[in-house]
């Protein structure tokens, strides 16, 4: 995979992970525009900020039949952070629930800890047989979050982290999409494989 588009849907800082993909070798395409984002390999979700506003912003600029589309192709995808939660059924945040893309089954909670945001650095349990993590057994990816799924589709490979007490998704793999609770672009050496993984899938 070599060219790859990030979905610009007002969604937090961008340069960033643009940047980690291109260090990995990608030409990286920044645009809300479908017909550029067809032209692409693959296609990068990010997401930073609330459940709700990530999905107004989506909605706003066709993001969510750009999505399911997508995945319907089975064309790889790559969702972060809020990225990788807003592709779930539904978010609920102070009370309020949000319907998600949908191509996950299950809900973002609450994570049940004293501590919150969950910040910083922690490892994550890397399912048999993942490519998205393969070469990673053990390695510590950077978090900041509040939320999270506790659950996922059945019939997919999920990694599994804790903060405190709560054990909760850290990353997926169903098919031709994948997703991470964790930043990769901003998790060093390890972040950096993860994408070279990525990259590889496609």
């Amino acid at each position: 995979m070599r060219r790859v588009g990030l979905l610009d849907y007002g969604s937090g800082n961008l340069h960033s992970a643009a940047r980690a993909f291109q260090n990995a070798g990608a030409d990286v395409i920044v645009s809300a525009d479908h017909g550029d984002l067809l032209t692409c390999d693959g296609l990068l979700v990010p997401g930073v900020g609330a459940f709700a506003a990530c999905m107004a912003g989506l909605r706003a600029v066709g993001g969510v039949d750009l999505i399911r589309g997508w995945a319907e192709a089975e064309r790889p995808l790559l969702g972060i952070c809020v990225g990788h939660q807003i592709l779930f059924d539904a978010g609920h945040e102070h009370g309020d629930g949000s319907t998600g893309v949908g191509l996950f089954d299950g809900e973002v909670t609450a994570l049940a800890a004293r501590r919150l945001p969950h910040m910083g650095w922690n490892t994550v349990s890397a399912p048999e047989g993942s490519r998205l993590l393969a070469g990673l057994a053990g390695e510590r990816f950077y978090f900041v979050h509040s939320y999270a799924a506790a659950t996922g589709p059945a019939d997919a490979l999920i990694a599994r982290a804790r903060h405190e007490d709560a054990e909760f998704v850290a990353a997926i793999e169903s098919g031709s999409v994948s997703s991470t609770q964790f930043h990769p672009e901003k998790s060093g050496r390890a972040g950096a494989r993860l994408i070279a993984n990525w990259l590889a899938t496609g």
